[in-house]
């Protein structure tokens, strides 16, 4: 067992305390040399070696997918909709898991790492919205599409009007995505200060405030 597997502190019986007390770890190896928190007490006890497990990862963006690793005790559970941290040559990235595969291909809501096979993620610290634009004179059958690349907190508020580049429009209504539903009230909003994180809409609906009508784009 490796330095890096031993805990900075152990519970452990204290000879000094005559009672179960945190202990700091003093010098590790198969029996470690240990402190009593309570009382300085120095004596040795025995630390079990930490398990752990490597479950691989699926980290989309924006279109594209790459491999990464969530390492952690077996008994750890991950669930769809939380959120973690992914370490790799590229970047380090803030992810939210969509998806839990196990072995069979069975997709699950949960698991504990022991049991998942495969944790299906997509991250949120920046993320690509698509936007539905329609004219300023509010006809619905003319429409264009927009995307814009925005740190995933940022805030989309139903009624307010925001500029992406040359464009300038207003927030008519915005589409949360699946993974996020429990985290709001609704799957939609349409009212005036309604607010949506970036990282939880699936699209936002939005009027030019600049044309009118426009015939190809």
């Amino acid at each position: 067992m490796s330095d890096s597997d031993v805990p900075s502190q152990v519970p452990a019986e204290c000879p000094g305390c005559a009672e179960e007390t945190p202990h700091e770890v003093l010098k590790p190896g198969g029996h470690a040399t240990v402190q009593c928190t309570a009382c300085g007490h120095t004596h040795k006890v025995e630390v079990p070696e930490q398990t752990t497990v490597d479950v691989d990862v699926i980290v989309s963006q924006d279109g594209e997918s790459y491999a990464a690793t969530l390492s952690g005790d077996p008994e750890q559970v991950v669930e769809t909709g939380e959120e973690f941290i992914v370490e790799t040559e590229e970047a380090i990235q803030q992810v939210r898991v969509t998806s839990i595969e196990l072995s069979g291909d069975r997709r699950v809501e949960e698991s504990d790492l022991d049991h998942a096979a495969t944790v299906w993620t997509r991250v949120v610290d920046n993320v690509a919205v698509n936007i539905t634009v329609h004219p300023k004179d509010g006809r619905r059958d003319e429409t264009r599409s927009l995307k814009v690349y925005v740190p995933g907190d940022y805030e989309f508020v139903v009624g307010e009007t925001v500029s992406f580049g040359d464009d300038e429009i207003e927030i008519e209504g915005v589409q949360v995505r699946d993974e996020a539903a429990d985290t709001y009230r609704h799957e939609k909003f349409d009212h005036d200060g309604d607010m949506v994180y970036a990282k939880d809409v699936k699209r936002v609906y939005a009027r030019d405030t600049k044309t009118a009508a426009w015939s190809a784009w």
